[in-house]
């Protein structure tokens, strides 16, 4: 079952993930900055970090005025999540793809899910529960695997499936394999749309300069062709329809 395996390989990743994600060039300066830029201001606002990872997004988040909680299924990453944000913020150990049962009906002004969507191969019931727990008018905004870039890089045949993939990482000082999914644009679009929300923008980002000094090669791929993809969506009342 991909589900724990990838809680296997983040509980083994976690040290090295917080060690280095400050500065990892991919998080740091490609997906960051492109989410920070579409979460914009956030003071004052209740946020929902889902899949929290070491609570870098919180760490920033809380800086900026905004109260946090996080979530993730590892309880390595959460164990780092709560160390580096010192009682700020509340992290529980989740699964995202169960439901949200400690958080309560329209309470958050904004759930952000970074990198992380891409490991689930049914987002149904993940999404209905962000629509339940977003305020009426609040906003997701998620970051995920390309799925153009996802259909090369994998070999796939097939563009149309939801297809289980891996690939082997070796960013963070071993090699540790790590299982995902893949899926069309349409499988990505479409759920947001189908679970109550409207897509206010979508965004093929480019690294920041500062990618470029860690690591060239990587950093003019992505300026010919992107490896993420950052969604702004926001919670439609119940009754909306789409034409």
């Amino acid at each position: 079952m991909n589900t724990t395996k990838i809680k296997t390989a983040y509980n083994e990743l976690a040290k090295d993930y917080d060690r280095l994600i400050d500065h990892k060039p991919h998080n740091a300066y490609y997906d960051r900055p492109n989410m920070l830029e579409l979460i914009g201001n956030v003071s004052g606002k209740y946020i929902l970090d889902a899949a929290c990872g070491p609570g870098k997004y919180a760490e920033i988040l809380l800086s900026k005025k905004a109260s946090v909680v996080g979530l993730d299924i590892s309880e390595e990453m959460i164990k780092y999540a709560k160390k580096r944000n010192e009682n700020r913020g509340t992290f529980y150990v989740h699964d995202i793809q169960n439901p949200l049962n400690m958080l309560k009906s329209e309470t958050f002004d904004l759930v952000i899910c970074a990198l992380a969507m891409h490991y689930m191969k049914n987002w149904k019931a993940t999404l209905q529960e962000f629509y339940r727990v977003l305020k009426p008018n609040g906003e997701l905004i998620i970051s995920i695997e390309h799925p153009f870039f996802e259909y090369q890089y994998y070999n796939s045949e097939v563009y149309f499936d939801v297809e289980s993939v891996q690939c082997t990482w070796t960013g963070f000082g071993f090699p540790i394999k790590m299982y995902s999914y893949r899926r069309s644009l349409q499988d990505c679009i479409n759920p947001l749309i189908e679970n109550g929300f409207s897509i206010s923008k979508l965004v093929e980002p480019k690294p920041v300069e500062k990618f470029k000094n860690l690591d060239l090669k990587h950093y003019e791929e992505l300026n010919r062709f992107p490896a993420f993809m950052c969604i702004k969506a926001k919670k439609q009342p119940p009754n909306f329809l789409t034409i």
